[in-house]
């Protein structure tokens, strides 16, 4: 499968996906991390202008603008856009718009901090490289940029289904509506984390919850 079209597979799974993808938020078991992450989030981003790439739906744009200064909140997806701006997110504040994370335009600006949501995990190896460059580009040095993921948890996360020559894995997912779609979800280990923003970043540092990571860095200056 071309990562051409595992993005266009992406895309038109979460425009399916748009009005169901927050019930993965209500799994009982993961509960206290959830509850831990909003707690830790907007706190580590408090008092800056942030660019938050794949926002979805604004699940987490509600907690990161409790303390960040502002947010922009882009996403591939109309679909998902319309959800977030259904939340009522503090006007002036929240700006949401369409753009692509690996070519985000120059016209957003640069930023004080970044966040991506279970973003990282549906970028493809060989395209890793690309997203960061893409957002190294709308940082000003020493932004923050913090990065939240799933851990895979047997019984918990959706069986990998498959593995494909670059080491990316997909699962095989059902909506509500009965469609099936084979989605890119990689789980990274923290040295692949590492690996990965070596050129871009300094200062890492790497949370494990039970069923979450949490991945923070700054811009080299």
């Amino acid at each position: 499968m071309s990562d051409e079209h595992s993005d266009a597979e992406l895309r038109r799974y979460y425009a399916a996906r748009a009005r169901e993808y927050d019930r993965i938020y209500e799994k009982p078991e993961r509960q206290a991390d959830l509850r831990k992450l909003e707690a830790m989030l907007p706190d580590t981003l408090a008092g800056r202008r942030v660019l938050e790439v794949a926002c979805g739906t604004g699940y987490w744009t509600q907690f990161i603008i409790r303390r960040a200064k502002s947010v922009l909140a882009v996403d591939a997806s109309p679909e998902t856009l319309e959800l977030a701006a259904a939340r009522q997110l503090p006007p002036g504040k929240v700006e949401l718009r369409v753009a692509d994370a690996y070519d985000l335009p120059d016209a957003l600006g640069q930023f004080e901090g970044a966040f991506a949501g279970f973003w990282w995990s549906h970028v493809p190896v060989r395209e890793q490289a690309r997203f960061l460059d893409s957002l190294d580009r709308r940082l000003l040095p020493g932004a923050k940029v913090v990065l939240l993921d799933n851990l895979y948890v047997e019984g918990s996360s959706t069986p990998v289904s498959r593995r494909d020559e670059d080491g990316n894995t997909y699962q095989r997912r059902r909506l509500a509506d009965g469609s099936e779609h084979v989605v890119l979800k990689n789980f990274p280990t923290e040295q692949q984390l590492r690996d990965a923003v070596r050129e871009c970043g300094r200062n890492m540092k790497f949370v494990r919850l039970e069923y979450y990571w949490v991945f923070v860095f700054e811009k080299r200056a």
